[in-house]
């Protein structure tokens, strides 16, 4: 009995620790919205044929970005983040908006995209030659040693190369 007292605190800690373990846990983080991501409800209100670039700002924002060579395509992007161990996020949704105008100003199409939508880049796993060579970091740490020879005119002798009273020949 005595030693279940003495290991209560330590007790409390480890159920406490395992509490905060998991995606559901005391010490989760909650969920992050990045970028704009657009409410499907306000949405529903742009109508195409009707609504006008004044409108879609006024209900949703400025665009995240606009096409790179037709500034007749907005683009909203959001996505729902939570950080995961060792500081990487996990994406949990995306939502990609495409508004698109005519000439006039006019909205004429709006297309959703969500994460299914998305291409998945492979990524080479390779690295880039550097110059130099690859010293481990022993060969780093004890490299210098040995390789520098004292100053010569540090000796205190007046007749050194440079010293006081010497005649240098050059």
């Amino acid at each position: 009995m005595r030693l279940l007292t003495q290991f209560r605190p330590l007790l409390a800690l480890a159920l406490i620790l395992l509490a905060g373990c998991g995606e559901t846990g005391v010490f989760a983080y909650p969920p992050q919205t990045r970028g704009n991501k657009v409410d499907p409800e306000i949405l529903a209100q742009l109508v195409p044929g009707t609504s006008s670039r004044a409108d879609a700002s006024a209900l949703l924002g400025s665009p995240t970005a606009r096409a790179t060579f037709d500034d007749n395509t907005w683009i909203y992007i959001g996505e729902t983040t939570k950080p995961r161990i060792g500081g990487t996020l996990k994406v949990e949704d995306q939502q990609v908006v495409v508004l698109t105008f005519d000439q006039r100003g006019t909205l004429i199409g709006i297309q959703k995209r969500g994460m299914d939508d998305s291409a998945k880049v492979a990524v080479v796993d390779r690295a880039t030659p550097s110059p130099g060579n690859n010293a481990s970091i022993l060969q780093q740490l004890l490299g210098n040693v040995g390789r520098f020879a004292p100053n010569p005119g540090s000796s205190g002798n007046s007749n050194a190369v440079g010293g006081a009273g010497s005649a240098n020949k050059f």
